[in-house]
């Protein structure tokens, strides 16, 4: 039986910290890359279904997805971002 590799979208949160004068300075700061990130503060959120592997490129998959009963959106399969068989290793 083939194996999968499946990279799925997720939500996370991580903190950071930067010295600023003001909160907008702060988040310019942040999305400039000058923030430093606060070790062990990653948090998962959720599963991200805004996102997905486009339907008309993966027709076969959607209609398989769908006889199996899975939601697939019209225009993505949510919060897949990648699926790659690999060859099995050992």
């Amino acid at each position: 039986m083939p194996i999968f590799e499946i990279e799925q979208y997720e939500v996370h949160a991580m903190k950071y910290r930067v010295q600023a004068d003001s909160e907008a300075e702060a988040i310019a700061k942040l999305l400039d890359g000058k923030a430093e990130a606060v070790e062990g503060s990653l948090e998962y959120i959720e599963i991200c279904e805004d996102l997905g592997l486009p339907t008309d490129e993966y027709q076969e998959v959607t209609d398989e997805l769908r006889a199996l009963d899975v939601s697939v959106d019209e225009a993505i399969i949510p919060s897949i971002r990648s699926i790659m068989e690999i060859e099995e290793t050992g």
